[in-house]
């Protein structure tokens, strides 16, 4: 399923988690990577396929995620 142009998940592909689409990078590794405080620079030196479009994504998607999420 493609969550957006950059979004894909796919249970073939790390057990179904959100991905940046054509790779096995997933959209929590790149979260919990900014959270410890790397760079985007680091990001983008880690992972020579990512763009700073998918990190965005990669946050826009996160911030879709909560703002649909149901609070008890």
């Amino acid at each position: 399923m493609t969550v957006t142009h950059r979004i894909e998940i796919n249970p073939k592909i790390m057990m179904g988690k959100p991905v940046i689409r054509g790779t096995r990078i997933t959209v929590e590794v790149l979260l919990r990577k900014l959270a410890e405080g790397v760079t985007e620079k680091d990001l983008l030196d880690a992972y020579p396929r990512l763009t700073r479009e998918d990190i965005r994504a990669a946050i826009g998607y996160a911030a879709d995620t909560v703002a649909h999420e149901e609070t008890l």
